[in-house]
């Protein structure tokens, strides 16, 4: 993804800290930049900014913990949201559903899945 040696300790500093408050000064400062420098290399090199990388970054965390059967609750708490309706918002902007219509999804999707292969055992 980068080759930037700031940026990618940077993204290694986000993955350990996706639950703790990550400030854009506090990330550049870590990094020895200036925010403004960060910022740039950062997009440069990552494709996004710093905040949407954060974002997305959390987001996908969540899919992973609603998929193992997480609480909508307990996710946003673990991938550091504020609460649960900071979390839908960004997740309905990210993808286009609710939190609770993705997990159904996932829930239809195995249903069919373990269906279909039942079918084939038979």
């Amino acid at each position: 993804m980068t080759t930037h040696p700031r940026v990618a300790w940077a993204i290694t500093y986000i993955d350990e800290h996706l639950d703790e408050r990550l400030s854009l000064n506090e990330l550049a400062a870590k990094a020895g930049l200036s925010v403004w420098r960060f910022s740039a290399v950062f997009r440069k090199h990552a494709g996004v900014s710093p905040h949407r990388f954060i974002c997305l970054q959390r987001l996908q965390l969540v899919r992973t913990l609603l998929a193992d059967g997480e609480s909508l609750a307990s996710a946003a708490q673990v991938a550091g949201f504020y609460d649960q309706s900071h979390l839908c918002r960004h997740f309905k902007s990210a993808w286009g559903m609710t939190p609770s219509q993705y997990v159904g999804r996932q829930r239809s999707a195995a249903a069919m899945t373990d269906g279909s292969r039942e079918r084939e055992a038979a």
